[in-house]
């Protein structure tokens, strides 16, 4: 969702005109938050005339979504990294941090099928 450097200039003329159109229509008056302003853009059909403003403005609603995920993920680490896990390679953790971040998938698996078959992986490599 970044904006190139021709998008950032159509941005600036869109708000030019923004100011004139918007500000003064009587549905936007009332206004008092972000979520509405972009819900009456799109009701009024001007999403389709501000479509980067309208892309600004979703964008922002959608930031503290994507740095809870961020933060969640972070604290999920100091749970698994302690002291003497630091002294483990680093694509153990990783691996844990995965099953932490999809805990909900991880949930679905089924321990005891997986333990049986890496049992019969076990008995299908040639001893010496």
């Amino acid at each position: 969702m970044n904006f190139n450097n021709e998008e950032i200039s159509d941005l600036r003329k869109q708000l030019d005109h923004y100011k004139f159109d918007v500000i003064w229509h009587s549905q936007f008056q009332n206004l008092n938050s972000l979520p509405q302003l972009c819900r009456m853009l799109v009701e009024t059909n001007r999403s389709c005339h501000y479509f980067l403003i309208n892309r600004l403005i979703r964008l922002v609603l959608t930031l503290p979504v994507s740095t809870i995920t961020t933060e969640q993920a972070f604290s999920g680490m100091k749970l698994i990294k302690s002291s003497l896990r630091n002294k483990i390679k680093n694509h153990f953790p990783a691996n844990i941090m995965i099953i932490y971040i999809e805990r909900e998938i991880a949930l679905g698996i089924d321990t005891e099928v997986l333990i049986n078959k890496f049992d019969l992986l076990k008995n299908h490599r040639l001893r010496f």
